[in-house]
């Protein structure tokens, strides 16, 4: 199993904590007041990252979208406007790079184009992700590929043929992948979590992570419990804003429980190798009509009389 270093603290991997991932994307609705407030939760709940989306608009939008209008929080705008008022640029990126640095959490994003990756080449992300919807855009991953980062392809609304293409052409080098089920929110019997294990199986020296967008948090812990190697929730301060995926997003209550929640699973899962501790050492004093001792003593009297008998 590779364990792929993301920062000077913090790894993804064989025999690392569980890497948590606060998907901030683009729930800061193009605000970096909002993307600040969102860091500090993420901070508070004890996440590992925050993740961006960055996009070049005319790259992203297909052309006869660009002009149709919509309702925003800015008001009634064409859809090119509104992709280019929720896109954060340069200055908004390096406020978060130092920020994120002063408060001591990891951020990375997902590029949904070759220019994006250019662009964020400045800050030397640890890591990329590739959302769902790129896992078949094979020049962009080449692109991301050519940097010599770790990545992450997620595998929503994706068959097993063209994850088994990605994979087999660009190899599992810097490779690691995340189930995810592409419903916002996703019910629960299309969440799929044994994708995981079968995913583990395929590829067995690939950490295999989830990419959730389901409401609830029991389904993520499910998903440490079958041996996600990191988790990534969708995060906002208040699932009621307007946008596309506070819905489907955990608000800061939440993310802190998730997180307490998934270290205290992590302690539970042990090592699986039985073994009595201490903390039972009282009980079994206390409950066991047959104590070790008398075991052991019984178990020689028998190899005593078998040995007496053999001898006769």
């Amino acid at each position: 199993m590779k364990t792929f270093s993301v920062s000077e603290s913090r790894s993804i991997g064989w025999g690392q904590p569980v890497y948590i991932i606060a998907e901030i994307g683009i729930n800061h609705n193009g605000s970096l007041d909002i993307a600040k407030k969102l860091i500090d939760e993420a901070v508070t709940a004890g996440c590992d990252a925050v993740k961006f989306q960055k996009r070049t608009p005319e790259l992203c939008t297909p052309k006869d979208q660009w002009n149709q209008e919509r309702d925003t929080p800015w008001g009634r705008m064409t859809y090119i406007n509104y992709r280019h008022m929720v896109e954060l640029g340069y200055d908004e990126y390096e406020a978060i790079d130092k920020y994120c640095r002063e408060r001591g959490i990891d951020w990375f994003v997902s590029c949904w184009d070759e220019e994006a990756v250019d662009f964020m080449e400045t800050f030397s992300p640890g890591i990329y992700k590739f959302a769902s919807a790129s896992l078949t855009d094979h020049a962009l991953i080449r692109k991301v590929k050519d940097t010599g980062r770790p990545y992450i392809l997620s595998t929503g609304m994706s068959t097993m043929d063209e994850i088994r293409d990605a994979v087999h052409q660009f190899g599992t080098d810097n490779l690691m992948i995340a189930h995810s089920t592409s419903a916002y929110p996703c019910k629960p019997q299309e969440l799929n979590l044994r994708m995981i294990e079968t995913l583990q199986n395929l590829y067995p020296e690939t950490p295999i992570g989830y990419s959730g967008h389901e409401t609830g948090l029991a389904t993520t812990l499910a998903a440490v419990a079958l041996g996600a190697f990191f988790v990534e929730r969708h995060f906002t301060l208040d699932r009621a804003m307007w946008g596309s995926d506070h819905a489907a997003s955990v608000e800061p209550q939440g993310m802190q429980k998730l997180v307490r929640d998934i270290r205290d699973l992590e302690l539970a899962l042990g090592d699986g190798v039985k073994m009595v501790y201490e903390s039972e050492m009282g009980a079994m004093k206390r409950l066991r009509r047959i104590h070790r001792s008398e075991r052991l003593a019984a178990a020689t009297e028998l190899h005593a009389a078998n040995t007496e008998l053999q001898a006769g």
